[in-house]
């Protein structure tokens, strides 16, 4: 507990008792961190940032202006309990971003992984779990009990459904109104939002060969396009017709996981 005595304060920022402040800490002007935060080391919080309530952030992670950290779930439910926000390292959290700590209900945590992009007024509520690598960019709004894989791009001003799980890899268009779980990789938009594509130029961003990104071409329309069963049917046969490909395996356990949101999917399918 305590603050490092290599940490940069600014004479006008607010720390309580009992913050813990890692080396190398840069803290703002008027920037506010509550009593219960641990910043790691080589943090960084610009003026008028303020973090509260139970909220650990991972090294090397920025948080810009205004942005509100940790502060009670958007819950009506909520009663005050003690919950948890965990933000990874190198996260860049952009202004006025709020993102909110668990509840009793939802699993005690919401858990933000590492290198993330937040841009400016992005919102992630209560309960929500976030990989790495992921952009979520401006004012896109992401309810209560999210779940996001890796690198994942997320447009201006998308929507999420509380309880929606979106997959490793997947894009979804500015504006668009998610209410339906995103497969792995896959590319949606609209209101409410319909599965597209695939997101295929994030693949070959990522360095996927090839052959493996054929593959899951050619599963995506097996198992979106046929007519032979039904989706789960044909989730299922494509890996015995893919065996070797990771992405088309990362696809169908996607679809045979259990939730309580079906499964986004084309227009008409």
């Amino acid at each position: 507990m305590g603050i490092h005595s290599t940490a940069s304060i600014h004479p006008t920022a607010i720390i309580e008792d009992g913050a813990t402040i890692g080396k190398n800490c840069v803290i703002g002007p008027y920037a506010v961190v509550g009593p219960e935060v641990t910043l790691a080391n080589n943090v960084e919080l610009k003026s008028h940032a303020v973090i509260a309530g139970w909220t650990d952030i991972g090294p090397e992670t920025v948080v810009f202006p205004f942005a509100s950290i940790g502060h009670i779930p958007q819950d009506l439910k909520y009663a005050g309990e003690r919950t948890k926000l965990e933000i990874g390292a190198k996260n860049r959290i952009r202004e006025g971003v709020t993102i909110s700590p668990g509840t009793k209900g939802g699993g005690d945590l919401t858990k933000i992984g590492d290198n993330n992009l937040l841009m400016m007024h992005c919102h992630i509520g209560h309960d929500c779990i976030i990989g790495n690598g992921n952009v979520i960019a401006n004012y896109c709004g992401i309810a209560g009990h999210v779940l996001i894989g890796d690198n994942a791009l997320l447009g201006a001003h998308s929507g999420i459904h509380q309880f929606c799980r979106i997959g490793t890899g997947a894009m979804l268009a500015a504006f668009a109104a998610v209410v339906e779980d995103v497969i792995p990789y896959g590319t949606v938009h609209g209101n409410r939002a319909n599965l597209e594509a695939l997101n295929l130029i994030g693949l070959k961003r990522r360095g996927y060969a090839k052959s493996d990104i054929n593959s899951l071409r050619a599963a995506f329309k097996d198992v979106f396009m046929g007519d032979d069963g039904t989706l789960q049917d044909r989730a299922k046969q494509a890996l015995f017709t893919y065996p070797e490909s990771g992405l088309v395996l990362d696809m169908v356990d996607f679809i045979q996981s259990d939730t309580s949101r079906h499964i986004c999917t084309p227009k008409g399918a």
